[in-house]
């Protein structure tokens, strides 16, 4: 029977891996923000989708039309294409239709190649094929990931801006504009892009299965990081400020991690405080860490005790209406740090170290925070840009009193983007009021708004606590977001994006009580809601915090499998699907927790048999996508369901959506023929899986 689960199982797996070409990301525009409905009415791309909830401002209307003027093309044909071409930067997924995770710069969105009679890229080639555009925006070298076959030679009157100077024909034309493998289906029709609204049905997952491989001593472990050198290692710290280096063993062996608690791979532990909701609380490697053994880590130091972290104090008078006497002697008692450490040693490469040089390389960032709790702090490089994120909670105290969290001139309540490979000099630090040795992204979104720290990535955040990237699709940014009065949430991060808080607290307004930090309106904004809410009714004692986790790309259990993993504080878990897919709207289950049998180390709870959670502090993936589960009295692994007894032959995935025919569209719309024999073939081969495995 156990072997049968395995197969089933197995083959589950493979049709994720299959399936998985079809997939890509939320709503979200080319520069990485979020859509938001118009200030106004767009009078060159005004398709009612774009105004709705799009990508265009009226000045990036404007600008769209003001690029359309300048091609001056006579050919009224070619003018709507091309028309329809360029405000496709204001479709509410022009991230995917542009092909943004994979491809940066590119001047049009990938065109539909297929389907129909006269698919869209052949329509774009019948109406501007010998139609002159200056500086046209369909050159190949302007088309980033395009493959184009050698363009013939110059026409006879010199005339070398028609399609057909670039291309060699209309099939070279489509080739080289349709959407690659590597974005998979999206591609613009000649209108706003629209979901489909039939998917396969979904059957939740009905549970998991841990098995218990470390051991809590003295305290908490909060990180989980795998080593980038692609071996069966990870780096785990724990909030006490000790960072280990443990091989990690295969699952189901009935072996648990191999790690020195003597010999740690860095100890912080004379710098950072374990108590509350101080430690150390973020460890990230450098994306070139086995060539340069760089790494990070960001810790709450006493400044009393270790008076070196001292640094400038968030609660200013001159960036926000912070009274430092209103919150006593202790006002930033504590700080926030990130510093560099480094794993290079004369002789041994970062690969081989097994220990860390203990001294601090440079002071990375440093700020006093107003309070002891709502630090966030955990640390990870961006997949796609390499810079380092790093969130901080609002400083503290009840119902951030100091609005700090919608301050866009303090760096509390926010979301951070460092460039820690370009340090500046002293000199350009000082000038730049920087605080430590990093520099700012150019295309941060507030590096050129008065009165807004450049730093800022996001804001309107309470207490972020714990966050991470899609391994699968790095444009999803997960992060979980502690509530206060009744409600926790779970953020998709955006550029930008104001999460609410203190004005909301999930969906609902936030009931403010004392405001000696000034009020924020809640017509004033335009936040961001959660994808994930749920009430603090969850625990019997009415309290609960929110512990945000990783969409599962293990090879253990398939039924989890692409979906997001997150659990409490106080214990319960969940697993949430993206329905339809490439949504952003979530189903939400409860995904109750077994112990294996096998486990190496016991993990069962006696009055249950089930694992012990009691705790949820963090979770964590290898370089297996394993999915890991750290709790108050150790780390927990996910494996396969069947050593529970929990069941799982059913898979669903929502194949990839077609393009919508444009409203606006030329004769004969692009239609979705192919791409529906593609999501048939998908269905029928997973139907005709899921009857043999039955």
């Amino acid at each position: 029977m156990e072997e049968e689960h395995y197969w089933k199982g197995l083959v589950l797996l493979l049709m994720a891996y299959l399936l998985l070409g079809c997939a890509t990301a939320f709503p979200l525009c080319i520069d990485l923000e979020a859509p938001v409905p118009s200030n106004a009415s767009l009078s060159f791309c005004s398709a009612p989708e774009y105004e709705a909830k799009g990508c265009c401002s009226v000045q990036d209307d404007q600008k769209i039309a003001a690029q359309f003027q300048a091609y001056n093309i006579s050919d009224t044909t070619c003018a709507a294409v091309v028309k329809q071409i360029l405000c496709s930067q204001c479709d509410a997924y022009s991230a995917d239709l542009f092909g943004v995770e994979v491809f940066q710069t590119r001047t049009v969105p990938f065109l539909c190649s297929s389907g129909g009679s006269t698919p869209y890229c052949q329509q774009v080639w019948n109406a501007c094929s010998n139609v002159s555009i200056p500086n046209s925006l369909f050159q190949p070298s302007l088309l980033e990931g395009a493959t184009p076959a050698p363009a013939p030679a110059p026409t006879s009157n010199g005339n070398n801006s028609t399609l057909d100077s670039f291309w060699a024909s209309s099939a070279d034309f489509c080739s080289g504009l349709g959407p690659p493998a590597q974005v998979g289906n999206f591609c613009f029709s000649g209108g706003p892009f629209v979901l489909p609204a039939a998917e396969p049905s979904y059957t939740p997952p009905q549970g998991i299965c841990l098995e218990k491989v470390v051991n809590t001593s003295s305290t908490q472990f909060l990180n989980l990081v795998p080593h980038p050198d692609g071996s069966n290692r990870v780096f785990l710290s724990t909030q006490g400020g000790l960072v280990y280096l443990a091989n990690v063993s295969a699952p189901g062996s009935n072996e648990a991690f191999s790690l020195n608690p003597a010999a740690p791979f860095l100890n912080l532990s004379e710098r950072t405080t374990a108590t509350g909701e101080l430690g150390l609380m973020g460890l990230a490697m450098h994306p070139d860490f086995v060539q340069n053994g760089r790494f990070f880590v960001s810790y709450d130091c006493d400044t009393y005790a270790v008076p070196d972290c001292a640094a400038k104090c968030a609660c200013d008078r001159s960036t926000s209406l912070c009274n430092t006497s209103a919150i006593g002697s202790t006002v930033c008692q504590y700080s926030a740090v990130v510093a560099e450490y480094t794993a290079n040693a004369s002789g041994i490469s970062p690969s081989m170290a097994v220990s860390a040089n203990p001294v601090e390389v440079r002071r990375i960032f440093s700020l006093g925070l107003p309070y002891s709790n709502h630090h966030a702090g955990g640390l990870a490089f961006g997949p796609i840009d390499k810079y380092l994120y790093y969130p901080l909670g609002d400083g503290g105290g009840e119902g951030d009193i100091w609005n700090f969290a919608q301050n866009l001139n303090v760096l509390v309540g926010k979301f951070m983007r460092l460039d820690v490979d370009n340090i500046p000099s002293s000199q350009e630090i000082s000038a730049l009021g920087l605080f430590g040795n990093y520099s700012v992204p150019a295309t941060n979104p507030f590096v050129s708004v008065k009165n807004a720290r450049p730093e800022i990535w996001a804001y309107g955040l309470r207490n972020p606590w714990r966050f991470s990237f899609d391994s699968q699709h790095p444009t999803y940014l997960y992060a979980g977001d502690v509530g206060e009065s009744l409600y926790e949430e779970v953020d998709l991060i955006s550029k930008g994006g104001n999460y609410g808080w203190r004005v909301y607290e999930g969906f609902h307004p936030f009931a403010v009580g004392a405001t000696p930090g000034g009020n924020t309106s809640a017509s004033s904004i335009n936040p961001i809601w959660p994808i994930i809410e749920y009430n603090h009714s969850i625990n019997p004692h009415g309290s609960a915090a929110i512990i945000a986790g990783y969409v599962s790309h293990s090879s253990q259990d398939p039924c989890v499998y692409g979906k997001y993993l997150y659990g409490d504080y106080f214990g319960p878990m969940w697993a949430a699907a993206e329905r339809p897919a490439f949504s952003g709207v979530y189903t939400v289950t409860d995904l109750p927790y077994r112990c294996s049998p096998s486990s190496p180390l016991n993990c069962t709870q006696p009055a249950t048999g089930n694992a012990y959670l009691e705790l949820t502090v963090s979770f964590g993936e290898d370089n297996n996508n394993d999915f890991y589960v750290l709790g108050g009295d150790g780390i927990y692994r996910l494996v396969n369901p069947s050593l529970c007894n929990i069941e799982c032959i059913s898979f669903s995935f929502t194949p990839a959506p077609s393009p919508s025919p444009s409203k606006t569209q030329l004769s004969d719309a692009a239609s979705n023929y192919t791409l529906f024999l593609v999501t048939a073939l998908c269905l029928a081969l997973a139907s005709y899986a899921l009857i043999w495995l039955r």
